[in-house]
């Protein structure tokens, strides 16, 4: 088969951010059409929660696999999959200083990053809270000049329009600090109405929780709460059920690399933060939290090292370990869904993809054919720990490489290349992990 022509031809800016995204071992977030491979079952399941999430259900769900996996690509996946679907998309990657909770503003940091990165299907680059406010006040305009028949200049557009907001978002009232947030919706408009600018960017500064006081909020928009470390979560849920009033499906919240809590030294503090999580789990599950979906990214080692990792928590352990029927099955409708390696078909399937996408680019025809594909997917699995621990990233940044080498080397094959010994492959995790065996982090995952 001839890989040029097994898919649509990527346009050339798509491709390039594909590729330098690989290279760099990151998932890109354009372009995940062209080099998707498997993981239908995962998607499938995740797809069934939008829908229970859009008639008002809410889901919590964890992806675990190894680094390079492919948690992150599964999460930009469904990412695009639920902004085509008119869901608000909010995304964080968990770090030191972004936490679930903290004494010092670490909770508080990772709610800013979620807001910062709020997608809808018009702004996926992030930073749409704006957008949706205004469109959301449009909209309400629109109706009410359509259902009173007056005109834009009409003077009593601005009260009638403010009255219907007001009956709109009455509901939000008997959510926690949803009095403060509705409040707050009905200044931003007044301030539109105004041609008052400067208002309105405070009042995005305050849902963007970036007022560090009470003072700070007072003085400036006469409020007195703001967002902190310990509630920002109930914020988001009264985003979910604003999301809705304003026509999107609902509100998704996506967060990454969980590893940075199994990281944490402290055991309270991180115990803390495990606390968080269930309080937000039994929300969803429960049935208190509404339009709102949760999905949660870690290794297997922070899901289930039970010295420190999130089964060490006994309340999520209980709730989240998998039973003792599943044995070699998965139930992808469990709370956790753990990764398996792409089977060796599927890699072949990601080689064809990456030639097609890679020759579009730089413009040539000379692509690797079936048997030098082949000859490279079998050089990859025959190193040590490869038949478990080798990821698709390391074989997608591997192949990359190839493919930029006999590109700019006319007499070079990928069978004299590989059988060279000059090549270097990309470290697999065993081998990272070898060399940093000391590192206790990791030491009783690899005892």
């Amino acid at each position: 088969m001839d890989a040029v022509n097994i898919e649509r031809k990527a346009p050339k800016r798509v491709a390039q951010a594909v590729i330098n995204s690989l290279k760099g071992g990151v998932v890109p977030r354009v372009g995940l059409p062209y080099i998707a491979v498997g993981r239908d079952k995962e998607i499938k399941a995740l797809l069934h929660d939008e829908e229970i999430i859009s008639e008002g259900g809410a889901s919590f769900r964890f992806i675990v696999g190894k680094y390079g996996s492919g948690k992150s690509f599964l999460l930009q996946t469904m990412r695009n999959h639920l902004l085509d679907k008119n869901y608000v998309v909010v995304d964080a990657d968990l770090s030191p200083e972004r936490r679930l909770q903290g004494t010092q503003g670490q909770g508080l940091a990772t709610y800013k990053e979620l807001i910062r990165n709020m997608s809808t299907k018009t702004r996926p680059e992030g930073g749409a809270l704006t957008l949706i406010l205004d469109r959301w006040i449009s909209s309400i305009q629109r109706d009410v000049m359509s259902e009173f028949n007056l005109s834009v200049g009409a003077p009593e557009l601005a009260e009638k329009t403010e009255k219907k907001m007001t009956d709109i978002i009455y509901s939000l009232n008997d959510m926690v600090h949803g009095f403060d947030f509705a409040t707050l919706l009905i200044m931003y408009y007044r301030a539109v109405t105004e041609g008052d600018d400067e208002k309105k960017a405070k009042i995005v500064k305050w849902f963007r929780g970036e007022y560090p006081t009470k003072t700070d909020a007072r003085r400036e928009l006469g409020v007195n709460i703001i967002i902190n470390d310990d509630d920002w979560y109930e914020y988001l849920k009264i985003f979910a059920a604003f999301m809705v009033k304003a026509g999107y499906s609902g509100l998704y919240i996506m967060v990454d690399e969980l590893v940075n809590l199994y990281k944490l030294t402290n055991t309270v503090t991180r115990q803390n933060n495990y606390e968080k999580m269930l309080a937000m789990y039994n929300d969803c599950m429960q049935g208190k939290a509404h339009y709102l979906g949760i999905i949660m990214c870690g290794t297997p080692e922070c899901m289930q090292d039970k010295r420190r990792g999130i089964y060490s928590y006994e309340a999520l352990r209980s709730r989240l370990d998998r039973g003792r029927f599943s044995g070699e099955f998965k139930d992808m409708l469990a709370p956790v869904i753990e990764l398996s390696i792409l089977s060796y078909e599927e890699m072949y399937i990601l080689l064809e993809k990456l030639s097609a996408l890679h020759s579009g680019l730089y413009g040539y025809d000379r692509v690797p054919d079936k048997d030098e594909m082949i000859f490279f997917l079998k050089t990859e699995y025959e190193r040590i720990g490869a038949e478990k621990l080798i990821t698709p990233r390391e074989v997608i940044r591997d192949y990359i490489e190839v493919l930029d080498i006999i590109f700019q080397e006319e007499n070079v094959d990928i069978k004299d290349l590989l059988g060279s010994g000059s090549f270097q492959f990309a470290k697999t995790e065993l081998e990272e992990k070898a060399e940093s065996e000391s590192n206790d982090e990791y030491a009783d995952f690899y005892v």
